[in-house]
């Protein structure tokens, strides 16, 4: 959690993830004492950016989504490669099962190939089928891992959701 309304996911080595969350903690602090307010979520995805730019020749070994909700109250996702390209993008998903989960989220939350497409109206039917894909990849994925943790970013703020993915 950088702030009230961003979160950074990362997969990849653990020690890279702890030290990138670190370190951008840290930029994050320094923007609010230099500026007395915090970063807007445009200005951190560009920290992120610049950091792992920063890092093209030694580069941290993880794969990024920064979550949060923009100037205008919006949900923003930018998705990064490993030498700090960005995009801005609806949905996303990082890390080994992504190939597995992107296209369920293709199909039911950005209603791709789907003739009649409602968007959905409640967060808890995305939730859930962010659920749903993420315990069908770790069903055919072993390097998913055993736990889901369901972060959610809206006006409120940030709430954390934690549950198991394999039972055996």
């Amino acid at each position: 959690k950088l702030t009230d309304k961003c979160v950074i996911a990362t997969s990849g080595m653990r020690a890279d993830a702890l030290a990138l969350h670190k370190h951008m903690q840290t930029r994050v602090k320094l923007y609010r004492s230099k500026f007395h307010k915090m970063p807007d979520i445009s200005v951190i995805a560009q920290m992120l950016s610049n950091t792992l730019y920063g890092r093209r020749f030694f580069p941290y070994y993880t794969f990024n989504l920064l979550c949060g909700v923009d100037s205008e109250g919006k949900g923003a996702i930018y998705g990064y490669d490993a030498i700090g390209s960005y995009d801005r993008v609806n949905c996303g998903a990082m890390g080994s099962g992504s190939e597995l989960v992107i296209p369920i989220l293709d199909n039911q939350v950005k209603d791709h190939n789907v003739l009649d497409p409602e968007p959905p109206v409640d967060v808890t039917v995305v939730e859930n089928v962010l659920r749903d894909a993420l315990h069908a990849a770790a069903e055919r994925d072993i390097y998913t891992g055993d736990n889901l943790e369901v972060v959610t970013i809206d006006h409120e703020g940030v709430r954390f959701e934690k549950e198991p993915l394999r039972r055996d």
